[in-house]
């Protein structure tokens, strides 16, 4: 899917207390600090405060999104929805303009929907970085200086060997409701997982969301470490010794870190390690570039080298595709994803949820497969094709009914009902020339980007979509562009709707290019492409503006190279009567398939029931199957099957005109 560990945060790392509804204010509460921590000092505990910083983010001003109610926002406290910053961690002062707080806390303003990350000190005073310094990814630690310091600067003296059993003292915005002081021991050192590098300082003082980025200080006041993540199993938290950023080169951002890679439709996984290095001092705006251009172009390397890693293994190589490959299409309007099996076999994958409606007969399907969105669009009868394929906001509107967005206020959940103009719509191209509409909303409040690749079908949309971070909408844009490679969709519509449909040419997928589609509402209904041509009158069955007509497209050999080309035409007399006839590719299975598939081959190529022309009575319905082939060939390898059906009961003669009918302009182009 994308990088599994983040570079924005470690897994494991205290959450900064960063999201909708942190509290945001530093309160002064070194105070009552002193009764919980009697040991230090009191007369330390001014410096204290006065070093230790909130590291904040502004507020968005505006907000695009609409919702189904004004927002509640009496429900939260009085300063959160007061206050126009959000609170993201905790920083302290080292003197000479040098400031220290986690990476990670920092990193949080990279590609962000927020304001670039501040300083804001108890008195309210906001406080703009001027230039990062020092940076390590790895150790989660950077050193920068601010624009304008405050007017009675103070610095925290440093301990660079602290000894163990020790008193500790964990300083930070804890929860974002303030800077407290904690106490505990320091425990034990340990080392880092990924190569033993240098050692974690362990300690017992409590740490809490938002104390990332703050002091571990000793009994004298002095600063020993940082605090930065909590242990997983344990009630220990960990900090990095401060002689680790006092020994770290100036000037220089440095980044070595494994990240785990893995792509949604197998489970392969790449560990490799995000290693880069680029010059300081730069702006935030600056950094955040230079660390995002990085990033992104290991994204790229990532995911390109997990597609190349077993080639002979990708759908559609490899006999694990070969069922996929030999296998009639799923005619299911609700789009699938390919995904491999745990045995190396790809199928089709996806879980499907209720119908949503919505006016003149519209509904939308939403589902799901790993970590992606899946959702089919029916459009509404009064809304045209090219009103709905050139109007994104239309669009996700009706994605929206469904009621997964919602932004939590307090301890309700208010549903977002429109996500506004995009601010990003393109077209992409995929391997089997299948055009894309990519889409981008940004949901400010959350700092996320709801993105979504939407493929527009005959009557109305297959899209696949992710709600990703800000920073991480490069990984999950490629990721979702890969995975339209691997979307299996069928192409489904009223005949009025394949009308409208046909008329968008710059969206209609290259296969269109070789399919000619002729509708004459109440005289004649023709298809031909350069596998198959056939045509009918309403002597066969009805042809209005309400009869379906189904395309299954799916993927096969097609002289040694694999297509995405059409396998199955279905058309109905309506959406509703069970009268339809239809054409079926196949093929002869290759040798490792089952008998299944092999038993099935003979009964088609040897005419054998039910595909012998005969009529045959199921469930209230009449059916009558034939086979046809190209002429000329003694021994086919490609063969189509043909249905007539009819809902009740009609005598045998009659069912085997109608096959006569379906079967008299019928023609196999393919060799």
């Amino acid at each position: 899917m994308h990088v599994m560990e983040s570079p924005r945060r470690k897994p494991g790392f205290m959450r900064t207390a960063c999201s909708r509804f942190a509290l945001l204010a530093l309160v002064s509460l070194f105070a009552a600090a002193a009764s919980h921590a009697a040991s230090l000092d009191p007369a330390v505990l001014p410096k204290i405060q006065a070093a230790t910083f909130e590291v904040v983010a502004a507020k968005p001003v505006k907000d695009p999104l609409t919702y189904e109610k004004p927002l509640p926002l009496e429900l939260l406290p009085f300063q959160e929805r007061n206050d126009k910053y959000y609170s993201i961690g905790t920083a302290f002062a080292l003197g000479n303009n040098r400031y220290v707080t986690a990476a990670h806390v920092l990193q949080v303003g990279i590609d962000s929907l927020w304001g670039e990350p501040a300083l804001r000190d108890a008195g309210g005073h906001v406080y703009a970085i001027g230039k990062i310094e020092k940076y390590s990814l790895q150790q989660d630690f950077v050193v920068f200086s601010l624009a304008t310091q405050p007017a009675q600067a103070a610095a925290l003296e440093v301990d660079t060997t602290p000894s163990l059993n020790g008193v500790v003292y964990a300083v930070g915005n804890a929860l974002g409701t303030g800077v407290v002081i904690r106490d505990g021991l320091y425990t034990s050192d340990t080392p880092e997982d990924q190569d033993g590098r240098w050692k974690w300082m362990r300690f017992s003082a409590a740490a809490s969301p938002g104390n990332s980025g703050g002091p571990l200080l000793d009994a004298n006041g002095k600063v020993i470490g940082i605090v930065l993540m909590k242990s997983q199993n344990e009630n220990l938290n960990y900090a990095l010794p401060i002689g680790r950023v006092l020994d770290a080169p100036d000037h220089v951002a440095s980044i070595d870190q494994r990240m785990p890679y893995q792509f949604d439709v197998f489970d392969t996984t790449l560990s490799n390690t995000f290693k880069a290095e680029f010059k300081l001092p730069l702006s935030f705006a600056d950094f955040s570039a230079a660390f995002q251009q990085r990033f992104n172009a290991y994204a790229d390397s990532q995911l390109k080298a997990l597609l190349a890693k077993e080639p002979e293994r990708l759908f559609p190589r490899g006999q694990g595709s070969n069922e996929l490959l030999h296998s009639t299409p799923s005619m299911d309007d609700f789009p699938s994803l390919i995904t491999r099996d745990n045995d190396g076999t790809w199928s089709l994958a996806k879980k499907e949820g209720g119908k949503t409606s919505l006016s003149n007969n519209g509904y939308v399907t939403p589902g799901v497969v790993g970590r992606n969105l899946l959702f089919h669009v029916r459009r509404p009868d009064n809304v045209t094709a090219a009103a709905l394929y050139r109007d994104p906001v239309k669009l996700m509107d009706m994605i929206a009914r469904v009621g997964f967005l919602t932004r939590n206020v307090g301890p309700e959940q208010v549903r977002i009902t429109s996500l506004g103009k995009p601010v990003r719509d393109t077209l992409y191209t995929d391997a089997w020339q299948r055009r894309w509409q990519v889409r981008v909303w940004p949901i400010p409040a959350e700092n996320a980007v709801v993105m979504s690749f939407a493929l527009p079908v005959p009557d109305g949309y297959a899209v696949l979509m992710r709600i990703a971070p800000a920073s991480q909408e490069h990984d999950f844009l490629i990721n979702l562009q890969a995975l339209t490679d691997f979307f299996y969709v069928t192409y489904d519509g009223s005949l009025a709707q394949w009308q409208d449909f046909l008329k968008q040419k710059d969206l209609l997928p290259a296969a269109f290019d070789d399919i000619d589609i002729d509708i004459d509402y109440g005289h004649r209904f023709a298809y031909s492409s350069k596998r198959l041509r056939y045509a009918y009158t309403p002597a066969l069955q009805k042809i209005d503006k309400d009869s379906m007509l189904t395309i299954g497209f799916s993927y096969f050999l097609d002289h040694g190279k694999v297509v995405w080309d059409v396998t199955d035409v279905w058309q109905a007399a309506s959406a509703h009567d069970k009268y339809w006839s239809n054409f079926a590719r196949v093929v002869v299975p290759s040798d490792d398939l089952n008998d299944d598939y092999k038993s099935n081959w003979s009964k088609i190529s040897n005419r054998q029931r039910p595909f012998d022309g005969v009529p045959r009575s199921e469930n209230d319905v009449m059916k009558i199957s034939s086979v046809l082939a190209a002429p000329g060939q003694a021994r086919p390898d490609v063969l189509y099957t043909v249905y007539h059906y009819a809902e009740g009961s009609h005598p045998a003669a009659e069912m085997k005109a109608k096959l006569d009918l379906l079967l008299k302009d019928a023609r196999v182009t393919e060799h």
